[in-house]
């Protein structure tokens, strides 16, 4: 394709033109009709050429970029809004920093325990005398009311000291600052913390008033003694509201803040006074206080609150205070719950334990009624040296008191405690159980086998009618720990709780199962699912009456016989291979009990058996509790004499009567040259022997017995 001649330098214009704007682009690579110095003539080596065009000068767009940061601080802003929105909520600044109290009552309504702290009721500076914030104000941050939250004169003044001291020693926080840390954040004295502390200090101020940020801040301030807000501390102190402060009380009060822990005045009386002069000289420097109003401001006079002293903690309300709590559900103020716990029966069960004697043994003991409601709770031999609830915590193997499902899955498949046995070693695949004393009764009745606690009987039990439906037993009184499928379960190899243990047995106490154990009151209505998982079926009539019986014949006349009562009584006794645990769990009267002795550390204790010490300490806590008696001793049958009065009745009467020389003392102890005449009559008259033996002393040869003439020769 032809595109014409290549371009000729001769047809270049000779001059600029007005009207042409590309005249000038060749010289000043722009375009313009306006005309422009002519360019220098290029040189002749030069040839043709064309210059760039010149750079121009950087000009700084300010409004691009202000337009730019106010975006990128708008986005900024919006992100820690929605942060502060959702780690720092303004409901939470209205909470305890700490977990409430909650008073846990027994049945009877009278305190048990406490734990946590005490709370007091929210505060508003608006109702309080001015003298009472004046006074926090002064010492902790006399510009409160003029700074928007932080206070850099106060930072700068901390940072200087805390560059000198080389860390974090000092905060310089203000109100806004102590609020935000006490409600939203940890005591940790990092530099991380602190920058969080002072976005969420802007976050208060921009949403909150400085009366609804002074409220909340004394409201939430810990005071010393598990005492948290000034309600509660005016009450605890000084057996006030409040409103009722003096300027002393007010001044002491907010001297605490600083080290609670340590000038708490009912342990550091002159302390807290120190520092509540301290407090009266900033309100006077502040203008608060005239110098006449300070020196009328005498030392604080405590009245602490006489409050009887509960523990923390016992082994039943560690037990039941989760309860407590998610029943109640959030709480933000102090709680009261009523339990189960039955005063009496628990000062019973602690003594029962005592006196059981052990050394270094520990023991458990948890009662109930047959629908599960826990009338006391023994965990150990003293909760101040182990809190650990071996009641309930600990896990160990049942040994015997398992038989109880064997022998109910026995009865469900038909047979009665009248339906033999055979009490005689047995293999079951690689196992081979024993009894424990060695014995074996050959064919034996189902009572007899289990009132003598047959190990080898259990395990034939549990071969004939099958491992699953021993399983399923025990599932159905409500056992939940895992059990083994395997034959060895009929002796107890699986661990459970004792309290679990006892749960079942109240199962057989109620007729019905499962039965669930709960401390606390059934004040509430219960919803739809605690009604489904809190239905229950009825055992089956027959095998009721047969299980009890069997529970009965092992306290009456099988190894539990320690364990009787003044009434009938339904249990059975668990050992352990080598000693290890001892159980005795049973019922009489309405009232369920369960007994473990053993070693924390699961190591032998020769002798021990559950029919001895668990089933004694059973036996007595029974007895008090439910004010029985024990067992009467057996009677003693008097044997009639075959012979009768025929002697007395041959004699003639008038023979019989002699004079007092004549007559022979009923009875005469002779020896250490004393003789004792004890007459008929009943009396008695101790004189020195006049014997004398017959001839001397026979020689040592003759002093062996005569032989028996009959006697065979050795």
């Amino acid at each position: 394709m032809n595109l014409g001649p290549p371009f000729d330098p001769s047809d270049r214009r000779s001059g600029p033109s007005d009207d042409d704007p590309f005249a000038n682009f060749a010289r000043t690579g722009k375009l313009g009709g306006r005309a422009m110095p002519p360019a220098p003539p290029p040189s002749d080596d030069e040839g043709l050429r064309f210059e760039p065009p010149a750079k121009p000068k950087s000009r700084i767009r300010w409004g691009r970029w202000l337009v730019r940061g106010t975006g990128v601080f708008i986005v900024l802003l919006v992100v820690a809004i929605l942060w502060l929105a959702v780690t720092a909520p303004l409901s939470r600044s209205l909470k305890p920093p700490t977990p409430p109290s909650v008073t846990l009552l027994a049945s009877d309504g009278s305190p048990i325990a406490r734990r946590g702290a005490v709370i007091g009721a929210p505060v508003d500076v608006r109702t309080l005398p001015k003298h009472i914030p004046e006074a926090f104000i002064a010492i902790e941050d006399r510009r409160f009311y003029s700074h928007w939250g932080v206070s850099p004169r106060g930072i700068a003044r901390a940072m200087w000291n805390n560059a000198r001291a080389g860390g974090m020693r000092e905060g310089g926080s203000t109100i806004t600052q102590q609020l935000a840390k006490n409600a939203f954040l940890s005591s940790d004295r990092t530099f991380g913390r602190k920058a969080r502390e002072l976005m969420i200090s802007f976050w208060l101020e921009a949403w909150l008033t400085k009366d609804e940020i002074l409220s909340r801040y004394l409201s939430n301030a810990y005071f010393g003694d598990n005492v948290y807000g000034l309600s509660a501390a005016a009450k605890h102190y000084f057996s006030k509201r409040p409103e009722q402060l003096s300027v002393s009380q007010a001044a002491l009060l907010a001297g605490l803040v600083k080290a609670p822990s340590r000038l708490a005045p009912t342990i550091n009386l002159s302390g807290a006074r120190a520092r509540q002069k301290l407090v009266v000289g900033a309100m006077v420097e502040s203008g608060f206080l005239t110098k006449a109003e300070a020196a009328d401001a005498g030392p604080a006079r405590l009245n602490v609150e006489r409050t009887k002293d509960l523990p923390s903690g016992t082994y039943f309300a560690d037990w039941v205070l989760p309860q407590a709590r998610d029943r109640a559900g959030e709480i933000a103020s102090e709680l009261t719950v009523t339990t189960t716990l039955d005063r009496r029966m628990q000062r019973a069960a602690e003594r029962a334990i005592r006196r059981a004697g052990l050394r270094e043994a520990q023991a458990a003991l948890v009662a109930m009624r047959p629908d599960g409601t826990v009338v006391a709770m023994v965990g150990g031999k003293d909760y101040a040296k182990s809190p650990f609830n071996r009641a309930v915590q600990a896990k160990r193997q049942p040994g015997s008191t398992f038989k109880l499902f064997v022998y109910l899955a026995a009865l469900r498949s038909g047979m009665t405690p009248e339906s033999p046995v055979e009490d005689k070693p047995v293999t079951i695949g690689e196992w081979s159980p024993k009894n424990s004393d060695g014995r074996y009764a050959g064919t034996i009745s189902l009572a007899r086998a289990f009132a003598k606690s047959s190990n080898v009987a259990a395990a034939r039990l549990t071969k004939e009618v099958g491992v699953s439906n021993v399983i399923r037993a025990a599932r159905d009184l409500g056992v939940t720990s895992p059990i083994a499928n395997e034959a060895s379960i009929a002796l107890g190899t699986s661990t459970m709780s004792l309290l679990e243990l006892t749960s079942a047995y109240a199962a057989i106490a109620a007729g019905e199962y499962p039965v669930r154990a709960r401390g606390l009151s059934a004040e509430e209505e219960a919803g739809f699912i605690d009604r489904w998982r809190g239905r229950r079926t009825q055992i089956d009539e027959k095998t009721l009456e047969g299980m009890r019986e069997l529970l009965s014949r092992s306290i009456a006349s099988g190894t539990g016989t320690q364990a009787a009562l003044s009434i009938t009584g339904f249990g059975k006794t668990g050992t352990t291979q080598d000693s290890r645990d001892a159980l005795f769990v049973g019922y009489a009267q309405g009232l369920v009990a369960g007994v473990w002795v053993g070693n924390d550390d699961n190591s032998p204790n020769p002798g021990l058996q559950g029919g001895g010490i668990p089933a004694r300490i059973w036996r007595d806590f029974m007895i008090e509790a439910l004010g029985v008696s024990a067992p009467p001793p057996p009677m003693v049958e008097e044997v009639e004499d075959p012979v009768g009065n025929l002697i007395d009745s041959t004699l003639d009467p008038d023979e019989l009567i002699t004079t007092d020389d004549a007559a022979p003392p009923a009875a005469e102890i002779e020896g250490l040259g004393l003789n004792v005449r004890l007459g008929r009559d009943g009396s008695f008259a101790v004189a020195p022997s006049d014997r004398r033996r017959e001839g001397p002393p026979p020689r040592r040869e003759d002093r062996r017995p005569p032989e028996d003439e009959d006697a065979e020769p050795r």
